[in-house]
Order: structure tokens, then C-alpha cells, then sequence
């Protein structure tokens, strides 16, 4: 048998090609080949994959071939926007729970990438890419599920590669604070024991691509990000994030002022502002950590929320036009790399009807890990949809 023959073309149809990526150690799988071709803007190709392929985002995301923490990232060449000339190819993000909206981390993941490959059937515009000799840099402009995303890549000094020791930056779609300071009753069937006998807390809604309830750590009733109990404050996250999507106040914040398909509640940010990985030329940092989806955690400083933290503060008066801070995940602490760098570079932005938001610039390092050719062998049942163990055991 030739296995190299076996694993181009699977017994079920066309093999699934897919690079791994990693950005500050949270996974980007780069699914370039293999996915159905779906049809429609981009919004109605996420209705699609959801409605009609949903087996295969857990095929490719879910154990036996992923894990439950993995992400990914489904290549659209064609979209509304790339036909219209702003964007030079689409993606749809996709998770353990299914298809988010904005993705920071697989965007930085995704502008190496793009720039690295040459193969015009993966990347139909890669010729297209403007070049900046004097910086070195090509811009990739991608178009997500919530809007237009313009990366910067470093490439070498022709730019035909990305250069992986320069960070990747991005500009955020319109971001904005939808809801600051609520204070939100805990009922006593949602309580976990380190909240004790308080019977509401203080958060945050903001929007960085996708809806973030922002809580701080101690609010939750823990000292801190650093040397803390990860399944206390787990528990604690998922039941704050079941109860605050039945909650009005948070439905109200929830409302996006463009699309309803956007206006959801994505995670619970859990944040520490007094410790984190210092990088040069930051005038402050702090630390997150994302629960989002179906109880995932996020490796990575999470760079949709970075925006959205950047909106909250620039909202709250605590952070200005150009000024540049830190933001870590556990992983960049322990590691003391790997912290995405933001910074406001428009507070004058409209969104629907308003000008109360902001354009955010994130920047941050992803790396190469691997690639795959996925196959599905005629009668395997186990591994046709996925499946996480959680489920086998109920």
C-alpha cells in the first residue's frame, strides 16, 4: 500500500490539509485544503459550515485528531469583500463549541502564513500584497466574520518569507465598551464557594470583535492570577458565563449595532492588573485569563480581547491615543515571552451611528508546529464527528 497515496486522498472524500500553528502556545490550525466550498458572503458561509459541516469542524478540532483546547482556521478565498478589492481572502474561526467571530491570535498566526505560501490555489492574491521595502512588511488584509482586519507581516528583506523575529501586528475592527460597572446579582445556586457570602459582583461588557464579560480576579473572590487554583477558577468562570447569557442587563449590553449574528456573549475574561511579563517600551501590563466557548481556555493573551480591554480602558478614561501596554496569558508569565503589545491608533470611529469606538493595534509572535493531511478510513465511527471524553462519560 502506499501510504503517501492513502494520506493524499482519504476513503471519504478529499484529505483535509491543514499547518499548525502556535501563537504564545494557544494552537491555530490552518485548514487550506479539503473543507467544502461554501458560498455566499462570509457571514452566510459561517451559517453554512455551522448548518451543513458542523461534523467536520469537529472532525478537525476534536479528539482523536485535536484536543478539546484546540483552534482553527478555515481558509475563504472568496468572499463580498475580497470580490469588492478590500480584502485579499476570508476566514472563519472555529473552536470546541463551534465558529467565533474574531480571532486575535490566529490572525497573527494567519499573516505568517499567508505571506509564506506561494501556492495560488490556497491564496489566489498572494501576488496582490503590497511589499514596503524600506520597512520590510507586506499588508494582508483579511476579511473575518466581524469585519476587515488589516495585518502588517515583517518579511525578509525581498518579502517572500515572514521574518518570525519581528512581531505580527493587526488593526481591530471598530471596538467599543457596551457596558461598564454593572452590577450583577449572584443567585445562591450560581455561587462557588471562594465568592463567600457576597451576593453580587462588578463587570464589564466590551466588544473587540466578539462580546467579553470582563471581570476582575479578585472580584470573583481570588487574590490572583499568579500560583492560583486553575479548576477553582474555572468553575467559577463557567458558571459566572452560563448565568450572565440568561442575565437582561448583559443581554441588553449584548446588542451589536450592525449585525444580530454578532451580538453574543463569547467569554469571561478573568483579569489581574497587578502582575504580568513586563516587555521594553510599555508603560504598563497586566494579566488574563480567557474562558471562552465551550469551557476553553485560551493560551494565548487572547488579541480580540486585548482589543476589547484597550475599548474599556480608553472608555474609562484610563488609557490614551498611542500609548502602549502589555497584556499577558499564564503562558507569557511562565515563559516571560509571548505578551501581545496594543495600542489605540483612532478613538474618532463610527459604528453604528456612534463615534464612541476605537481602532486598536495588537502585535504578537506565532510560530510554525507542524502540518497534516486528515483522512477519514471507511468504517471508523469513532473519529468521523470527533468527540471530547466529557461526552463519552455522560
Amino acid at each position: 500500500m502506499d501510504l503517501a497515496q492513502k494520506f493524499e486522498n482519504g476513503s471519504a472524500g478529499e484529505a483535509i490539509k491543514c499547518i499548525d500553528m502556535h501563537t504564545t502556545g494557544e494552537p491555530t490550525r490552518i485548514i487550506y485544503s479539503g473543507f467544502p466550498r461554501l458560498q455566499g458572503t462570509l457571514l452566510e458561509q459561517r451559517d453554512q459550515a455551522m448548518n451543513q459541516y458542523d461534523h467536520i469542524r469537529k472532525r478537525i478540532m476534536l479528539e482523536p485528531r485535536g484536543h478539546y483546547d484546540m483552534y482553527g482556521a478555515i481558509l475563504t478565498p472568496e468572499t463580498e469583500l475580497v470580490q469588492q478589492g478590500q480584502a485579499h481572502i476570508g476566514t472563519l474561526f472555529t473552536h470546541n463549541g463551534g465558529f467565533s467571530t474574531m480571532c486575535g491570535h490566529a490572525t497573527i498566526a494567519l499573516g505568517r502564513f499567508l505571506v509564506d505560501t506561494h501556492d495560488l490555489t490556497v491564496f489566489p492574491k498572494r501576488n496582490e500584497l503590497e511589499f514596503n521595502p524600506t520597512t520590510c512588511e507586506l499588508a494582508v488584509n483579511i476579511h473575518a466574520p466581524c469585519g476587515l482586519v488589516r495585518v502588517t507581516v515583517p518579511t525578509t528583506a525581498n518579502g517572500q518569507e515572514s521574518d518570525p523575529s519581528r512581531p505580527v501586528s493587526f488593526l481591530s475592527t471598530p471596538a467599543f465598551a457596551a457596558g461598564i460597572d454593572l452590577e450583577i446579582p449572584i443567585p445562591k445556586e450560581v455561587r462557588w464557594p471562594e465568592l463567600g457570602d457576597r451576593e453580587s459582583i462588578k463587570l464589564d461588557i466590551s466588544y473587540g470583535g466578539a462580546y467579553y464579560a470582563l471581570v476582575d480576579v479578585h472580584e470573583l473572590g481570588f487574590s490572583s492570577l499568579k500560583q492560583f487554583d486553575l479548576g477553582a477558577i474555572s468553575n467559577a468562570a463557567s458558571k459566572l458565563k452560563a448565568y450572565l447569557m440568561t442575565h437582561p442587563a448583559v443581554s441588553s449590553a449584548l446588542q451589536h449595532p450592525e449585525d444580530s449574528r454578532l451580538s453574543f456573549l463569547y467569554s469571561v475574561m478573568v483579569v489581574d492588573r497587578d502582575v504580568g511579563s513586563r516587555p521594553e517600551r510599555v508603560e504598563g501590563t497586566e494579566t488574563g485569563l480567557c474562558f471562552f466557548a465551550d469551557d476553553e481556555i485560551d493560551r494565548s493573551p487572547t488579541g480580540s480581547c486585548v482589543t476589547a480591554r484597550m475599548a474599556l480602558a480608553h472608555a474609562k478614561k484610563q488609557r490614551s491615543v498611542g500609548q502602549k501596554w502589555a497584556y499577558n496569558s499564564i503562558v507569557s508569565n511562565r515563559f516571560g515571552t509571548g505578551a501581545f503589545v496594543a495600542s489605540i491608533v483612532d478613538d474618532n470611529v463610527s459604528v453604528g451611528g456612534s463615534k464612541e469606538a476605537v481602532t486598536v493595534r495588537v502585535e504578537g509572535k506565532a510560530y510554525y508546529t507542524g502540518t497534516s493531511n486528515f483522512i477519514l478510513e471507511e468504517g471508523d465511527l469513532t473519529s468521523t464527528s470527533g468527540f471530547t471524553l466529557k461526552e463519552c462519560a455522560q
